[in-house]
């Protein structure tokens, strides 16, 4: 019998949370969708809950190609200069 360390000896990173906003009103959302099936109407759905209860504006869909990827840093950097937070979630 082989045993394997599931565990990870890679560099440290640095990582942090965004603040939490103070409010959801009127604020911008920004939709991030992975290319999976019913993902941007799911995501839509959810974002119009959030303009109906909290008026909020709907804005760009930003897109990933692989689901399990994170988002490319490129598409990130342009949505945290256009929106102030973004939805995202598995479509099918």
């Amino acid at each position: 019998m082989r045993l394997y360390d599931p565990t990870s000896s890679g560099p440290e990173r640095t990582l942090f949370r965004a603040p939490p906003l103070a409010s959801l009103e009127g604020k911008t959302i920004g939709i991030l969708e992975n290319n999976k099936l019913n993902a941007v109407e799911m995501l839509r759905e959810v974002a119009a809950l959030f303009e109906t209860r909290h008026g909020c504006v709907v804005r760009p869909v930003y897109s990933k190609s692989n689901a399990s990827a994170p988002a490319p840093a490129g598409v990130l950097a342009q949505a945290a200069g256009e929106v102030d937070f973004l939805i995202t979630g598995l479509g099918d």
